[in-house]
């Protein structure tokens, strides 16, 4: 089924386009939460008048993300986790983790936006992205240390 999309769905496309979706995906999902109106000739037409203005604000989205990818660029956060006398930690450093690490030093993502193939499972320094837009992506460096407090 052919939809255009009212504003950026991460998984299809940027708003204005036109996309072919599952027709229960459209039902259910797309146009109760008004991501999506059918591609018919009518709407078409609404959409290409609609266009220049969801260009500016793709734009706009686009430098907003850019200034906060700035900020988030070379930060450093530090997480102290419990450590078994091989280096192996028990359990495991999550996306969670990390948002709430970040969430201390003032810097509000959410879990989403951690690209974190998998969860970390030994001390170290990693770099992970932090998906903001499309394709700005900055890296962070996530040091994970032994809890000193655990070993008392």
């Amino acid at each position: 089924m052919q939809v255009i999309l009212k504003e950026t769905v991460e998984s299809l496309g940027l708003a204005g386009s036109e996309v072919n979706v599952a027709p229960g995906y459209a039902r259910n999902y797309l146009f109760p939460k008004g991501k999506a109106i059918a591609a018919t000739p009518q709407n078409r037409k609404k959409m290409e008048q609609m266009r220049k203005q969801i260009e500016l604000k793709l734009a706009k989205e686009r430098e907003l993300a850019q200034e906060s990818a700035k900020r988030l660029e070379g930060v450093v956060c530090t997480i102290p986790a419990k450590v078994s006398s091989e280096g192996n930690l028990y359990g495991s450093v999550t996306a969670g983790d990390i948002v709430d690490a970040l969430k201390e030093q003032g810097i509000s993502v959410t879990r989403k936006m951690v690209q974190l193939k998998e969860n970390i499972k030994s001390v170290g320094t990693y770099n992970i992205g932090i998906y903001i837009y499309k394709d700005v992506v900055p890296e962070i460096t996530v040091n994970v240390v032994p809890d000193e407090k655990a070993k008392e």
